[in-house]
């Protein structure tokens, strides 16, 4: 097959489409053919070696990116049911493989049928944000009547977070550039702007004080975002590796924390009713993977960033 691949880490330059040996389903996986392909910051950080010793295990080289993709079913593993050869879906990949979904065909061990409301490009950007949002909301106990802080809720990950954290029936207070609060109210957060000051922001804005936080942002804030709190314990970084340093609770894919799979097909239902979106920052051919890779590092999207794969 054909893959998007690097064999030595460094810009992204070493990003090149050549072959590669296809993957298939194993126990409980499926195989599709891939439509889109998502770009997060861990696949950029994966190939810049820029994540710290001790979060991940040794990437095998040569490797392909991705952690989340939507594509045709055409290979089920063993002991999978509720899915046929011929199905649209969208999901993730393995955690312990680290990528594969930048391909033209990608093994997935957790999915959803994709809903008619989202296109190949905002499906093949949704499974991993949704289930990293459902996990930390999950480790944050939101429901209803939570009153929730998100920091960066207009990236891809924290858009999720919004819709979904709204759903369930909390109240979100989002921070973003003052240029993204009319649509971050569209997906039904509050908006404020971050950087200093932003205690009294959100004190104005919720008297009664929020129940949890969520920095989707890593941006050094949590010192703030705990003191907002009033407890650290109340606070999960999706972004901060230095999150323990606070008291504060970092997730990710490999963190040991329930993961949350659950998240796909309620994203999906959710979709269907017109109650979830995803936006898109910017869609790239495979080709064009290195454009995509330098506009995440920037860490100033709005949305997801896609690869479509032809």
């Amino acid at each position: 097959m054909f893959a998007l691949q690097y064999s030595e880490l460094g810009p992204p330059e070493v990003l090149t489409v050549g072959e590669a040996d296809e993957p298939h389903a194993g126990p409980g996986e499926i195989r599709i053919a891939v439509r889109a392909a998502g770009v997060t910051p861990s696949d950029w950080k994966l190939r810049a070696g820029a994540i710290p010793a001790g979060f991940l295990p040794d990437l095998p080289l040569p490797h392909i990116p991705g952690m989340d993709a939507a594509g045709v079913v055409d290979e089920i593993g063993e002991g999978v049911s509720g899915v046929a050869v011929g199905d649209a879906v969208f999901g993730i990949v393995a955690t312990e493989r680290l990528g594969g979904a930048a391909a033209e065909f990608a093994v997935l061990t957790a999915w959803a049928a994709k809903p008619d409301a989202l296109s190949w490009e905002e499906a093949g950007g949704a499974a991993g944000n949704v289930e990293t949002a459902t996990r930390a909301l999950n480790l944050l106990g939101v429901t209803a009547g939570t009153t929730l802080l998100v920091e960066g809720a207009a990236g891809g990950v924290g858009t999720a977070v919004v819709q979904l954290a709204a759903a369930r029936g909390a109240t979100v207070i989002g921070t973003a550039r003052e240029t993204n609060h009319a649509f971050l109210a569209g997906l039904g957060a509050t908006p404020t702007t971050y950087g200093p000051g932003l205690g009294e922001r959100v004190a104005a804005l919720a008297p009664g004080g929020v129940d949890a936080v969520l920095d989707a942002a890593g941006s050094g804030s949590l010192p703030d975002l705990v003191a907002i709190a009033g407890d650290a314990r109340r606070v999960v970084s999706v972004a901060d590796m230095a999150a323990h340093e606070h008291g504060a609770h970092m997730t990710w894919a490999g963190s040991g924390d329930a993961p949350g799979h659950d998240g796909l097909a309620v994203a999906a239902a959710l979709a269907a009713e017109g109650r979830f979106r995803v936006p898109l920052h910017g869609v790239f051919p495979l080709t064009d993977a290195a454009k995509a890779h330098e506009l995440s590092a920037t860490g100033r999207t709005r949305g997801k960033i896609v690869l479509t794969v032809p």
